[in-house]
C-alpha cells in the first residue's frame, strides 16, 4: 500500500531532498575557514545557501530547520575570532543536520484520515 501524503508533506519532501547538496558545500567551506584558507567570496556564498534554506523552510512551514540556518548565517556573518567562528558553525551546522533530520521524518510520515472526510 502506497504511502499517502499530503500536498503540503509532497513540497516539504521536494524541497528537503535538494538541500544535502547544499549542506556538502556549506561544510567544505567551514572546513577550509577551520584550515586557514578562507575565501570570503566563498563565505558569501555559503550564506547565501543558507539564506535560501531559511527562506524555503519558512515557506513550507518548517520552522526549526528555518531558526537554525538563519543561526547558523548569522555566526557567519558577524565578526571576531577565526577559530570561534568556525567551532560555532561546526555546531550550528550540526543543528541544522538534526532539524533537517527531523523535517525530513516529518514530511514522509503519513497523516492518518481524519474522521468525517470521504472514504
Amino acid at each position: 500500500m502506497a504511502i499517502k501524503l499530503t500536498s503540503k508533506q509532497q513540497a516539504q519532501l521536494a524541497f528537503l531532498e535538494r538541500l544535502p547538496p547544499k549542506f556538502g558545500r556549506v561544510k567544505a567551506v567551514v572546513d577550509q575557514m577551520g584550515g586557514g584558507s578562507q575565501d570570503e567570496t566563498l563565505v558569501r556564498g555559503m550564506i547565501r545557501h543558507l539564506d535560501e534554506i531559511k527562506a524555503g523552510s519558512s515557506q513550507l512551514s518548517m520552522n526549526a530547520l528555518a531558526e537554525a540556518a538563519s543561526a547558523m548565517a548569522s555566526i557567519a556573518r558577524r565578526g571576531g575570532g577565526q577559530q570561534v567562528k568556525v567551532r560555532g558553525l561546526v555546531d550550528a551546522m550540526a543543528s541544522v543536520k538534526i532539524n533537517y533530520d527531523k523535517a525530513m521524518t516529518k514530511a514522509q510520515t503519513e497523516v492518518p484520515d481524519q474522521p468525517g472526510e470521504g472514504t
